[in-house]
């Protein structure tokens, strides 16, 4: 048995809860599913501290105070008072002890602390009136995320330290067995191989019982809201904190409704480009519309030439290793002619998820190797113009496949960020030669040859600092627009030449790269739903409805209102596929029937509904979030850009989108009505639905979908 400081060290007056603890121990709730108390986190328990303070005494078979420290009765209901835990506490046992822990009774009972007076003892959790929740700040709700994330870490460092003491515990064990030298032998035998192999594997030592006290601190969003700043953007610029943040004004942004008018805005972009063409996505289709797509790309290069003057039109391209790569006709070489005629001004970055690697890389075949981890994000730049979307540079993305787009006109600030972006992946990727062959950007770690922990923080370097200094950028800009010496009125800086008028939207760019451990969209997306108030509507549409188990519990566990827009098995991209794939769309009626059958549980069909998109020829890839606020008929915040909100999207691909929080209401209007075009395609989720014989999932599909989720 061994005594761990506790490190949620600011428990609630009376209650002494010991969370830390518990997750590590996985103890039962005493709370009721779903209580008003708090909202249920799968895997999260909370229970009392027997004692009031932050220290547990723990056995294999369960826990019990600490006497020797704490005394002997219960103290729920005295203030909480921290104290320090006892160096005798940390140390081996017997050191302080007399060779044993002191138990309730012995003369170390004796010399703890006395209470003034025993309190009475609290009632059963069970049996308490319920906790009203506590509204807390948008800071104090990033604070709360990534406190959740650090004592994530923090539990795996503790239990590192439990298995470090096992050798102690083990020879103690060995001491209460005299009369039975074989069982000792054997037991012996077992310590010393497990001690070996700790030793070897070099993560587990004794000094990892004072991990949780010498961690450095959560980093805290506690900047005060600007009272020279807009008051609509109060609630939202907390985001800030965490990513550039760009003022526009609405008129320069407009919302896109169809695959046409996608396609033929990327062409008439193309076409003018004088300086710079961006593009990223996950790969480019060998069709004729792409093939359209790359003439365009040619003939601007073939003008930047003939022009009187020298151009210095740049075109950088982005793909996904694996997917560009798949077949013997590709992305690859649907790019080379543009490699091999302008080699000084084109540009094409592969990126490879270094988690492909070794055998792994070796064995997983075409196709298959994509599910390990991809280059996923999706952003279309022109100049100073930009793009934001879910869709692909393919065929189907261009005429029958529905997404979502967003087009930010004259934004040169945030061209420049995501040229930034892009260049910075450019350069953690293989570089694509005239002759089809990879190379690495000169002084970079390879991808999957190098080492992988290197690499990704080489990787994590260069793409944190491209979203630093355009952090620092806009503060500065922040502080010279809002709080310089002499602030201009708006007529003032039109009468200086300064003919841009004042922000009424906001943009935040949210990246996410967990493979390099850069995890701001998650962060940010959390944080928005943890903080939807009651009464607020949350409109979350995604392709691909796997969502993670964070996001479910968040969305099963607040009080505001969602409505969540997937893809019918009819509309999904792998409906009809050959092979294995052909399975997927039934996985994901299988893992929509399980979340629906949750929310029936729970009583929540009136306050979390499921709607299926379905539209005769079209397939369906729209991604976002849209946010009404309480009493609001129009949405004041949307998310859009490539994340699904699922394990992948979290966990394995590089993803980008950005928030935009407006106050335009001719904005909202655009935003509003785009939600409304797609829901009006869809149709309400019951019981019914999964009766009917398309939705009939076969036994094995239901056996392998846990086992291969997380992959698509």
């Amino acid at each position: 048995m061994f005594c761990i400081p506790c490190v949620h060290n600011t428990p609630t007056p009376g209650q002494g809860r010991c969370g830390h603890l518990l997750r590590l121990f996985r103890f039962p709730s005493p709370s009721p599913r779903g209580s008003a108390e708090e909202p249920h986190v799968s895997g999260q328990s909370h229970l009392p501290c027997p004692s009031g303070h932050c220290h547990i005494f723990f056995s294999k078979i369960g826990y019990r105070r600490c006497s020797r420290f704490h005394g002997r009765g219960p103290r729920l209901a005295e203030p909480h008072v921290p104290r320090a835990c006892p160096p005798h506490l940390l140390g081996s046992p017997g050191v302080g002890h007399g060779g044993d822990f002191a138990r309730p009774g012995d003369s170390g009972a004796r010399d703890a602390p006395a209470a003034s007076a025993p309190a009475p003892r609290a009632p059963p959790a069970h049996l308490r009136p319920p906790r009203p929740r506590r509204h807390l700040s948008a800071s104090a709700a990033v604070n709360k995320v990534l406190a959740r994330r650090k004592r994530k870490r923090r539990v795996s460092m503790a239990a590192a330290a439990a298995a470090a003491a096992g050798p102690v515990l083990w020879r103690r064990l060995l001491g209460l067995l005299p009369g039975r030298p074989g069982l000792a032998a054997l037991l012996g035998r077992l310590s010393d191989r497990l001690g070996r192999n700790r030793d070897r594997r070099r993560r587990r030592s004794p000094w990892l019982l004072l991990a949780p006290l010498l961690s450095p601190t959560v980093p805290q969003v506690t900047s005060p809201p600007c009272c020279l700043c807009p008051e609509g953007v109060h609630r939202f610029q907390w985001i800030r904190n965490l990513v550039p943040e760009f003022g526009v004004c609405s008129s320069h942004v407009r919302v896109l409704s169809s695959p046409a008018e996608f396609f033929e805005l990327m062409k008439g972009q193309i076409k003018v480009a004088k300086r710079r063409v961006v593009m990223a996505s996950l790969y480019l289709g060998t069709g004729p519309l792409e093939q359209e797509l790359v003439d365009c790309l040619e003939s601007t290069l073939e003008k930047s030439l003939q022009a009187k003057f020298p151009s210095d039109l740049k075109v950088s391209i982005l793909l996904d290793f694996t997917r560009g790569s798949r077949g013997r006709k590709n992305s690859r070489t649907m790019l080379l002619p543009l490699l091999q005629r302008f080699p000084e001004q084109v540009r094409v970055s592969l990126f490879h998820t270094p988690n492909l690697r070794g055998l792994l890389r070796l064995l997983i075949p075409e196709r298959f190797n994509e599910t390990i981890g991809l280059q996923h994000i999706k952003v279309y730049l022109f100049d100073n113009n930009v793009i934001l979307s879910g869709a692909n540079l393919s065929d189907s993305y261009f005429t029958n496949r529905q997404d979502r787009y967003v087009f930010l006109q004259d934004c040169p600030e945030i061209a420049d960020f995501f040229t930034e972006l892009v260049d910075a992946v450019g350069d953690v990727s293989l570089q694509l030669q005239g002759d089809d062959t990879v190379q690495v950007v000169e002084g970079m770690v390879h991808p999957y040859k190098g080492d992988r922990a290197a690499y990704c923080r080489a990787a994590n370097k260069r793409v944190m600092d491209v979203i630093n200094s355009a952090k620092a950028r806009q503060q500065v800009l922040h502080a010279q627009t809002f709080h310089g010496d002499s602030l201009l009125t708006q007529e003032d800086a039109a009468a200086a030449g300064d003919r841009r008028p004042a922000p009424d939207t906001w943009i935040y760019p949210l990246i996410q790269m967990k493979p390099f451990e850069i995890q701001i969209d998650e962060i940010v997306t959390e944080t928005l739903l943890t903080e939807a108030e009651r009464g607020a509507k949350v409109y979350l549409t995604t392709g691909y409805f796997n969502l993670t188990q964070a996001y479910m519990d968040l969305v099963l566990g607040t009080r505001a209102e969602y409505q969540i827009l997937l893809a019918s098995p009819e509309v999904n991209g792998f409906f009809g596929a050959k092979g294995v794939a052909g399975a997927i769309p039934a996985a994901y009626v299988h893992i929509e029937r399980q979340f629906y059958g949750e929310v029936c549980s729970l009583g929540q069909q009136e306050r979390v509904r499921l709607q299926e998109y379905w539209r005769r020829g079209w397939t369906f890839h729209a991604k976002g979030l849209w946010l009404y606020l309480a009493g609001s008929s129009l949405p004041c915040l949307t998310l859009i850009g490539s994340p699904n909100f699922g394990y992948r999207s979290v966990h394995r691909d590089l993803e980008a989108q950005i928030a935009i929080v407006t106050e335009s209401r001719a904005l909202q209007q655009q935003l509003h009505q785009e939600q409304e075009q797609l829901y009006l395609c869809s149709g309400v989720v019951s019981s019914a639905t999964f009766e009917q014989p398309s939705r009939q999932v076969k036994l094995w599909v239901k056996m392998v979908t846990p086992l291969i989720k997380n992959f698509f």
